[in-house]
């Protein structure tokens, strides 16, 4: 018998593979939970595929998307970023990604854990929805609200409502696989 999925993944097997074994998974790493944040940074007005296709040269390109490391480029690095035709070329999300990563070293000094600030967003547990299709799902929550405008505050970019909740539902931080999916409860 075939398993139920949402139905946003469709039958592309890269799309189906991220659906059953990431999307909606609780992470709790630092630099995992940052790399996830600069990939859906990457992805606004893009379709996530385009992101998961190129998701390997960012990696690559990025230095393993380590913070410590992207903090530090400088105008060489950026340009050289701006000519890889393995990531999204535009300027502004190359240059916030390095605005992240200085961000979120300051943010890991004040707070001591990326992992711990973010989730004290919903109380540290994820939020569990019962979403029947792509019609009950939000763009935003009070939540995505609340911590895109903190994210804001600290100097973050491309970190707007809607690509914090995308990113809070990729994360676990929100369950919104549909309540007929397989994964709905085996990440209750």
């Amino acid at each position: 018998m075939a398993k139920t999925r949402c139905s946003w993944c469709g039958t592309d097997p890269i799309y189906v593979k991220y659906h059953d074994e990431q999307w909606g998974v609780p992470v709790y790493n630092d630099k995992e939970l940052f790399a996830k944040l600069i990939l859906d940074g990457a992805q606004a007005g893009l379709s996530w595929i385009t992101i998961l296709k190129k998701q390997e040269n960012y990696y690559k390109a990025f230095d393993g998307l380590d913070p410590e490391i992207m903090a530090t480029y400088g105008e060489d690095k950026i340009q050289e970023l701006l000519q890889n035709p393995g990531i999204v070329r535009n300027k502004l999300k190359v240059r916030a990604a390095i605005t992240n990563a200085q961000a979120y070293l300051k943010l890991v000094e004040e707070k001591g854990s990326f992992s711990n600030y973010l989730w004290s967003f919903v109380d540290g547990k994820p939020i569990v929805n019962a979403r029947k299709s792509m019609a009950d799902v939000p763009a935003t929550s009070p939540e995505s609200d609340a911590l895109s405008k903190d994210l804001k505050k600290r100097g973050f970019k491309f970190v707007g409502s809607t690509i914090v909740y995308a990113f809070m539902q990729a994360v676990g931080m929100v369950n919104d696989h549909f309540v007929d999916c397989f994964r709905y409860e085996e990440l209750r």
